[in-house]
């Protein structure tokens, strides 16, 4: 192309770009520090109605658990848990009382994994960043748990005396009076190999998390630096033409000719010395969302030297849901990598072959029903397991299920299930919720934490305008983004 067509292609792309530039930028710094903003969050109620509570939905119940008489006055009292917190109700869900006393301020310290219930009727509770037990008298109190650095909790559970946390990377196990936790690093598989996710590689790479908390640092660098460009630019399309209508009203535009002068120098000089950084963190983030994500979701690299995947640990950020099959007699693992089974912590884990289809966004349920069974929701929908038989069914349509692993997005996202409520199976998917009891308005605007604002706006899922388009923003953005880079690169090397 010639040298004005590329002058046209940097000039257009960049200005329709230099918006969404920024908003990914911003974004991407909150993400990368989540606990210094762990404390912030905005009400539903400024975000498009998509994003406000309706039937439960959007993760508001995972669970729940029979409240216990040393706990609640009720015999029939039921407390509900997920990602806005604990709520105390009864088995008929005629009323919902804020049950919350205790836990940090910001909605992202309440975002609860699972509940445990003790033998001597100790409650607990699973946030993301750590583990909570409940006090009558002053609330919920945190325990001191022996986390690794960075770790966060996905599940909990209890057998017998022993109650133990699921780290991603660990468990962490204590028996009465709970107070002192020993982590536990389980064995690696037989058939483990050292290889990693390619997927986790790009994402930390794009992160910068993969080298630690200095790789943070420098993409939060180049977050800033693309920021400059894009505010350089959008100046320097700006100031001509206001200097046009200063030179023609015979005033001096002095000032603005030397801000349009500095406005192109830092723009032309950063953008030459940083395009290939520039040029990294825009193809690795255009790779973390569909389409292209499908290409990395299953596939495995040797994990890169030195770095935060090149672990001793075969299961670093793998562990999801832990638990105890009474029939069996064994322990039932879900991972990332699929269910194992284990006899005890110190035995090797044994992958299952033929296990229920489960979303590469991970399981949400995995509980016994009545006669037995397994029950496995993730949103590649909800699964009957009767480990017995090995055989598999679809929940809704009672068909065998497909023996492939589930699309990240089946035709029910279950994201939480209950039986507490009069015996009746109460299952919430991702959208639509539950219908098994009005939802009080009051909670339909309940606040979300600023790290998941600034995620909807990094995966281009706060743009609900595009509907179903919103899956492949990304993907036509980063195009959008990598071009502007590209063609301003062209121009300077042209120029030289």
């Amino acid at each position: 192309m010639k040298k004005s067509t590329w002058r046209k292609h940097h000039k257009w792309f960049g200005l329709i770009m230099a918006v969404f530039i920024i908003l990914f930028c911003v974004s991407g710094i909150i993400l990368n520090h989540r606990q210094l903003f762990s404390d912030y969050q905005i009400s539903r109620r400024w975000l498009p109605e998509v994003y406000r509570y309706h039937n439960w939905n959007n993760g508001l119940l995972r669970g729940t658990r029979s409240c216990p008489p040393g706990v609640c006055r009720e015999d029939s009292a039921v407390l509900l848990y997920g990602n806005a917190g604990v709520f105390l109700t009864n088995s008929r869900a005629t009323t919902f009382d804020d049950f919350n006393r205790g836990f940090p301020h910001g909605v992202d310290w309440r975002n609860i994994r699972g509940m445990a219930i003790t033998p001597q009727e100790d409650l607990f509770a699973a946030g993301q960043f750590g583990l909570y037990r409940y006090n009558r008298q002053s609330g919920w109190q945190a325990v001191n748990l022996p986390l690794q650095e960075g770790e966060r909790i996905s599940d909990i559970t209890t057998h017998g005396d022993s109650l133990i946390v699921i780290g991603r990377s660990h468990l962490y196990y204590a028996t009465t009076p709970y107070r002192y936790f020993r982590q536990l690093t389980l064995q690696a598989p037989e058939e483990y190999d050292g290889k990693v996710s390619l997927f986790r590689t790009v994402w930390l790479l794009h992160s910068g998390e993969l080298f630690g908390i200095f790789g943070k640092l420098l993409m939060d660098i180049l977050a800033i630096i693309l920021i400059i460009l894009s505010v350089s630019g959008i100046i320097y399309w700006i100031l001509p033409k206001y200097i046009r209508r200063m030179k023609q009203a015979g005033r001096s535009a002095k000032t603005s000719v030397s801000l349009l002068k500095t406005s192109l120098s830092w723009h032309d000089k950063i953008g030459r010395t940083t395009i290939v950084l520039t040029l990294f963190i825009a193809l690795t983030g255009w790779s973390l969302r569909p389409p292209v994500l499908l290409a990395l979701v299953y596939g495995k690299v040797p994990a890169i030297p030195f770095t935060q995947l090149d672990s001793s640990n075969a299961w670093n950020d793998k562990l999801r849901m832990l638990r105890y099959d009474e029939q069996q007699g064994d322990w039932l693992l879900s991972t990332s990598e699929g269910f194992y089974s284990l006899t005890s912590f110190q035995a090797i884990p044994v992958k299952l072959r033929k296990t229920p289809p489960v979303s590469v966004m991970g399981l949400n349920v995995l509980q016994r029903d009545k006669q037995g069974n397994w029950l496995t929701g993730s949103f590649s929908g909800m699964f009957v397991w009767n480990r017995n038989s090995n055989h598999i069914t679809d929940y809704f349509t009672g068909e065998t299920a497909s023996e492939t692993a589930g699309p990240p997005f089946g035709n029910h996202a279950i994201t939480g299930y209950s039986d507490d409520f009069n015996g009746k199976d109460c299952i919430t998917e991702y959208e639509e919720g539950s219908n098994f009891a009005p939802m009080p308005e009051n909670l339909a605007t309940m606040p979300i934490s600023l790290w998941n604002f600034a995620q909807e706006i990094h995966t281009g899922r706060i743009y609900t305008v595009l509907g179903k388009g919103t899956l492949v923003f990304i993907f036509f953005a980063g195009i959008g983004v990598l071009w502007s880079l590209i063609s301003g690169y062209i121009i300077r090397r042209k120029k030289s």
